[in-house]
């Protein structure tokens, strides 16, 4: 195995120049997620981050009430969009075992408040919420739903797609989220009464930045030369280890944020580029749960580890795979072990939300044990195109060594 080989734990697709020359534009960026979709409208922006805030702050003007509710195991940008727009958060704990919300807790959070705004719901790991539920506690207060897809591109709850069954939606287009720009993001809108003021909100806020785009260029040609297994080890793993070696956990793993993320509008040329790409889509996701469900199939066989999969209501992305251990020893022996191959075996978050220093003391966290919990035991386990079968076997032969003894 060569020394530097490293897999991305996320399932980022290969460039494919010739889509460049071969494809004939007929449609653009937005018109492609907005009949992929079948929503009311869409925008392109800055990055998913910069969709969220958007969102928030287009909320702000259609309504006075200023607290959002967030999940408890969530990526801190989600709370810093929050933060950022000048609302208060209020945190709901997660089930034990997946991504979804605890519901005792979110009704209790969302009856015993008149100021909710709204509630975040997040399809982490390109797996469905129950959203049934979700609409169900929010109709009760007149709560808008604010979908987080990014992670979900493709997924559905019940035959409807991620990202129209909210109020608003948002995704990423993100380095290594499949379609990407880079750095990018969508919102979509899917009541037409908000569109105008989602379009005024981003008119005002969004403003070109040439300098910012010449950057953001330069960084898509990097990413296309460098996101590979060969060269992949050089901008991912280097910066981890020298991170580690300085203590700094959050930044070894990429979750040292603030609120001075960008906000400007994004070229024609990146969305063009997107645009090329968006073909793939459908393929790219069958290959992934393909990956996905392997190791679902596998994992059965291991005690002492289970995989976060889809409901018999969902259908499921799994840009990777989230894997949960019985205890937290085993967990940190296995990683430790398999970390040294570059198999792309990784983390979803570090923390529950409410343990970032750097977040605590903007929200009210309430309980979040599960959260916690679920923090100690999870890793992922990459569904890349680079992955190949014997990596996928390996990967499981090694679970099944260290989960044996």
């Amino acid at each position: 195995m060569p020394i530097f080989k490293e897999i991305p734990p996320t399932s980022g697709w290969k460039f494919c120049a010739k889509d460049l020359f071969l494809r004939p534009a007929t449609a653009s960026l937005e018109e492609d997620f907005k009949n992929y979709l079948g929503v009311n409208d869409v925008f392109i922006t800055y990055s998913g981050t910069a969709a969220l805030y958007l969102i928030f702050e287009s909320l702000r003007r259609i309504s006075s009430k200023k607290t959002v509710i967030i999940p408890a195991y969530v990526c801190p940008l989600v709370a810093l969009a929050a933060q950022k727009a000048g609302l208060r958060i209020k945190v709901c704990d997660i089930n034990k075992d997946n991504f979804d919300f605890n519901y005792n807790n979110l009704r209790d959070l969302c009856l015993a408040d008149t100021d909710v705004l709204a509630i975040v719901a997040v399809h982490l790991g390109g797996i469905a919420l129950d959203f049934d539920k979700i609409k169900e506690i929010a109709n009760q207060r007149e709560i808008f739903v604010i979908e987080d897809c990014a992670h979900a591109l493709g997924a559905a709850y019940k035959g409807k797609k991620c990202g129209t069954l909210g109020d608003f939606s948002f995704f990423s287009l993100c380095r290594g989220k499949g379609i990407t720009i880079y750095e990018g993001g969508v919102l979509a809108v899917n009541k037409k009464e908000y569109s105008s003021v989602v379009a005024n909100t981003i008119k005002d806020i969004a403003r070109k930045n040439y300098i910012s785009e010449v950057f953001k260029i330069a960084e898509l040609i990097g990413y296309w030369i460098f996101y590979r297994p060969l060269l992949f080890w050089f901008v991912f793993k280097l910066p981890q280890i020298f991170w580690n070696l300085g203590k700094n956990t959050d930044k070894a793993f990429g979750e040292e944020y603030d609120t001075n993320f960008d906000v400007h509008a994004v070229s024609v040329l990146r969305k063009y580029l997107g645009h090329k790409s968006f073909y793939r889509l459908e393929n790219e996701i069958s290959r992934q749960r393909e990956r996905a469900l392997f190791y679902i199939k596998a994992l059965k066989e291991i005690k002492g580890i289970s995989a976060v999969q889809e409901n018999p209501n969902a259908y499921a992305t799994y840009p990777f795979l989230t894997v949960l251990f019985d205890e937290t020893a085993k967990r940190n022996e296995f990683f430790k072990k398999i970390n040294n191959y570059g198999l792309g075996v990784s983390i979803v978050y570090l923390n529950a939300i409410c343990d970032y220093t750097y977040l605590k003391d903007n929200m009210s966290c309430g309980e979040c044990s599960n959260a916690r919990d679920f923090s100690k035991r999870q890793l992922t386990l990459s569904t890349s195109v680079f992955l190949k079968d014997k990596d996928a076997e390996f990967i499981i032969h090694s679970l099944r060594e260290t989960l044996s003894k």
